[in-house]
């Protein structure tokens, strides 16, 4: 590897006289030469370089590099054959209207063979009798919490009679809590939510019964009827309220037990028996993303290889690596194909114009004038590839989210910082390094003054918390990869295939964002409230009275396994809250009660605070507390992201 000044080097200036250099080669659409920062000027010799000293001035000198300053330049290994590529599409296409049509045909191409493949593999997935399946994502639910599904559940319903075809993305094995949720007198994190579903033994065309909290593909997987590699599609039948979810250890995920009972439950199915036989088959339905990718992949590596003009390279690459993110490999939770093409085409626009800016002030000064075609493939191409497939590559990392809150709570996750903080300090080195040698070093630093500075007003902005989006990341961490080096190139793909991944599927969401919002269904950390025995007129029937009601609240909230039975609200003058009665679902069975304070909006509607740990009343009659000096407070229920 040698990556030198341009001049230094006759092998290189052999091979253009040889050849011809990128600009000869390419589309010439370069816009202007002003680069973020200052740009050293490549000499044909290298006079001087400091010495190290540990002086302030001494040190300083050794900072500003030698004079004149070393300007890296990546040639490549093998010339002729880099170039090989390009100089064919040089000879069938030597007018520069004619490349530019090449390419525009190239792109057409893609866009129609990658949309009809992508409304083909939706349209074409017909089950009989249940039409369509509805697509999806790995988090997807039918009781998305006890507050959310409201009094007895009533805003989810239907709970029985009903049933529907469904399609699963691939890669649900992976889609775990990432809060407390509580199940019973339990609370579970970090491990995919499925309760119940331990086979009946009664019915091979179905499975065990799920309650209906369950994550829906997770389910399908712990079921065998989807594969986790490549997805699949299968039948939910709603099965109304069910008791004793048993659980059971298969194809990969154990699930979880609830010995109570719940309002709604669903059984999974395979496609009902064909004509003339009992048997059922599975329903032949996959994720396309990655076959999808495959085409785009290759499309891309073609691109690469024959498109030597920076400009030209770097925008179609873009484009179809947007469109490939938003439509394909990670696509936002939206119903139909139509939906996810108005998204991405809402989001490409701001989009774009960010993607233009990096490239014109960062992308450009580590591709312009480079003649190492399959080093830029493997490496940038590449490099742009695992960023922008993230949620198969980074998110692998157990970091949730950069917070406090979540590096504290998900097991892993701070030995996983270290890692990370550690490798990104030795690319940083390296990268100062690099840069010294240009005698660039004072003004990247300069750069990094300003963006921490900004940083930390943010940090101080009252009442807001500072949220480090993955996106802003790429914004952060790009100028720091103006440089023609092969490590330079490998992290400027990256970092542009994550901004593409985070803008794609995610949107421009805010750096700055509520304590409310970052939380996003954790624990508040509100003092649940203080709840007395209740009255027990038999084994089957209790009443609790709410005579001490904090004052700050404006009503109570009360959930039997996991379900809202009773709100109530503070009444006029100084009366108390009236009674819940409760009378057994099923009699002499296990139940849980929790407890939460209820509070209403300025403009409508209901929050709640924490729900207090589960307290257990027993078949035989007796009212169990939780220990207030084992168990904190417990969310009210916490969605699975």
């Amino acid at each position: 590897m040698r990556e030198t000044e341009e001049m230094a080097d006759p092998l290189h200036d052999g091979y253009k006289d040889e050849g011809r250099d990128s600009d000869e080669l390419s589309l010439d659409l370069e816009v202007g030469d002003i680069p973020l920062l200052p740009q050293g000027m490549a000499q044909p010799e290298l006079i001087h370089d400091p010495s190290f000293s540990c002086t302030p001035s001494g040190f300083c000198n050794w900072l500003r590099g030698p004079q004149p300053p070393h300007v890296y330049h990546i040639y490549p290994w093998f010339p002729r054959l880099q170039a090989a590529p390009a100089r064919l599409i040089d000879q069938k296409f030597p007018r520069k209207s004619s490349k530019i049509a090449l390419l525009a045909g190239g792109l057409i191409v893609w866009i129609f063979v990658f949309f009809l493949s992508l409304k083909a593999s939706v349209a074409g997935q017909e089950v009989p009798g249940y039409g369509q399946p509805v697509k999806l994502s790995c988090h997807h639910r039918l009781w998305n919490n006890a507050t959310n599904c409201g009094l007895n559940g009533d805003l989810c319903r239907p709970f029985e009679d009903q049933s529907f075809a469904f399609r699963c993305p691939s890669g649900c094995a992976a889609a775990i809590l990432l809060e407390p949720y509580v199940v019973g007198d339990q609370e579970h994190n970090y491990r995919p939510l499925v309760i119940g579903g331990k086979p009946s033994g009664q019915d091979d065309h179905l499975s065990g019964t799920y309650r209906g909290d369950s994550s829906i593909c997770a389910s399908a997987l712990h079921a065998g009827l989807v594969d986790d590699a490549t997805g699949g599609c299968g039948i939910l039948h709603r099965t109304g309220e069910q008791k004793e979810f048993l659980p059971a250890k298969q194809n990969g995920i154990e699930s979880i037990e609830f010995r109570s009972s719940f309002p709604m439950s669903f059984r999974l199915a395979k496609e009902p028996p064909s004509s003339g036989s009992g048997e059922a088959k599975p329903i032949k339905c996959s994720d396309s993303r990655w076959a999808l990718f495959a085409f785009t992949l290759v499309w891309t590596t073609i691109l690469s290889l024959v498109v030597t003009s920076a400009p030209a390279f770097y925008s179609s690459i873009y484009f179809i690596v947007w469109f490939q993110v938003a439509m394909a490999s990670d696509p936002p939770s939206m119903g139909s194909i139509y939906d996810l093409v108005s998204i991405a085409l809402g989001r490409f626009l701001p989009g774009a114009f960010v993607g233009f800016v990096l490239y014109y002030f960062c992308v450009r000064h580590t591709l312009k004038n480079l003649d190492a075609h399959w080093d830029k493939t493997v490496l940038w191409l590449g490099g742009c590839w695992v960023g922008a497939l993230n949620t198969d590559t980074f998110d692998r990392i157990p970091i949730s989210r950069l917070t406090p809150h979540d590096i504290q709570q998900q097991p892993g996750a701070l030995t996983a910082l270290i890692i990370v903080v550690g490798t990104l300090l030795a690319i940083a080195f390296g990268q100062a390094h690099c840069y010294r040698r240009e005698g660039r070093f004072f003004p990247t630093i300069s750069i990094y003054g300003v963006l921490v500075a900004v940083v930390l007003i943010l940090v101080a902005v009252p009442h807001m918390n500072l949220r480090i989006h993955h996106y802003i990341l790429s914004l952060l961490f790009l100028p720091g990869t103006t440089l023609q080096t092969r490590p330079s190139l490998l992290y400027s793909g990256i970092l542009i295939g994550l901004f593409v991944n985070g803008i794609a599927r995610w949107g421009f969401d805010s750096i700055l964002q509520t304590p409310g919002a970052l939380l996003d269904g954790a624990k508040l950390g509100t003092i649940p409230p203080k709840i007395y025995p209740p009255s027990l007129t038999d084994n089957n029937n209790l009443v609790f009275s709410f005579p001490d009601v904090a004052p700050h609240a404006d009503g109570l909230s009360v959930l039997v396994n996991d379900v809202e039975r009773f709100q109530a609200f503070r009444p006029k003058g100084d009366k108390p809250l009236p009674d819940f009665t409760w009378t057994r679902t099923n009699p002499n069975e296990l139940e849980y009660f929790r407890f939460g304070y209820v509070h209403s909006k300025a403009l409508g509607g209901l929050w709640y605070e924490d729900f207090s740990p589960p307290a257990t009343w027993n078949a035989d009659g007796n009212f169990v507390f939780p220990d207030p000096d084992t168990s904190g407070p417990v969310q009210p229920e916490a969605d699975s992201t």
